[in-house]
């Protein structure tokens, strides 16, 4: 078969020819991929720089997808820390770390939407105590992880949510998702009193608005959650420890790890069905897995999810 390899940490995959999978576990199947979404966490599983990262080149990436299992029906699924991941025409999955996909799906739009979409669910649903009627306020709106956190946000009760970025145009189209608010970096005392920040951006960025959003409080005994999801901007934020002792202020992380593995299973359902309804704007760019090379090199817009197709013959 045809599979996108990775033979370095510092080049991109190439669309070569791989060994059949085989399944040696039970519970364990051979699929036939459809779908596989190139995440920020394909990227940096691609190039080893991800905490996760443990296996050496070659390997296969892709950390979730849309397949066919041997009865024909298609699944959305997961993958453990492999070194055959979702960008080939077949894989092997745990059939424990699927959800059966209802008929006439687009598995090019599941396969954008789930990866991005669940982290701010898992983070919502799973991290944190989030309860109805709490306002939320996003950072790093305009990407496509901040795109779904607003829709994630009002999907799930918030009554408030706030749309935070860099670029004010790009932040102007968010109200069609639910944002109520918009406001730049440099406007974050506008946004200060809130429930819940959904940071995808880290950096020096989030110790700046860290700073602005408490120093504008106006109650600052008032429970904040602070919930780090992403790190577009750096790995490495400066913190200050006042901070963490003038407000009641809680940091917490999510992603894998920090949330058990039985927990991401458990939502995959709910989740995949507010998908395969419509229920989140979608922009993905479908490109075939002979051309992953050129997809990697070339990235679609921060608001659109490149998802490898592999043809099946």
């Amino acid at each position: 078969m045809h599979a996108a390899v990775v033979t370095s940490f510092d080049t991109p995959p190439r669309y070569l020819e791989h060994p059949e999978p085989v399944a040696r576990s039970k519970g364990e199947v051979v699929v036939e991929v459809l779908a596989a979404g190139l995440h920020p966490r394909v990227r940096s599983q691609a190039n080893g720089s991800h905490y996760t990262s443990t296996d050496e080149p070659p390997l296969v990436p892709g950390i979730d997808g849309v397949v066919r299992d041997p009865t024909g029906r298609l699944r959305y699924t997961v993958l453990d820390d492999t070194a055959l991941g979702t960008m080939a025409e077949r894989t092997v999955i745990d059939l424990d770390r699927s959800v059966v996909l209802p008929k006439g799906i687009d598995p090019v739009q599941i396969a954008a939407a789930m990866n991005p979409a669940m982290s701010a669910w898992i983070a919502l649903r799973r991290r944190v105590d989030f309860r109805r009627r709490q306002r939320v306020l996003i950072l790093g709106a305009t990407g496509n992880a901040g795109r779904m956190a607003i829709q994630v946000a009002k999907r799930l009760g918030a009554s408030q949510v706030i749309a935070a970025g860099r670029n004010p145009a790009r932040l102007a189209e968010l109200a069609g998702l639910g944002a109520d608010q918009s406001c730049t970096l440099d406007e974050l005392a506008e946004a200060a009193d809130v429930d819940v920040v959904i940071d995808c951006v880290w950096g020096q960025p989030t110790a700046r608005a860290m700073a602005d959003i408490l120093t504008a409080r106006r109650d600052r005994g008032a429970p904040l959650t602070w919930i780090e999801m992403g790190s577009v901007a750096g790995p490495e934020a400066p913190i200050p420890s006042a901070a963490l002792r003038s407000a009641r202020l809680q940091i917490v992380g999510s992603g894998i790890g920090s949330v058990p593995g039985r927990d991401f299973v458990k939502e995959l359902p709910k989740l995949a069905s507010a998908v395969a309804d419509g229920g989140f704007d979608v922009r993905a760019r479908a490109v075939p897995l002979v051309e992953v090379q050129h997809a990697w090199t070339a990235p679609a817009g921060t608001s659109e999810r490149i998802v490898v197709v592999p043809e099946q013959g």
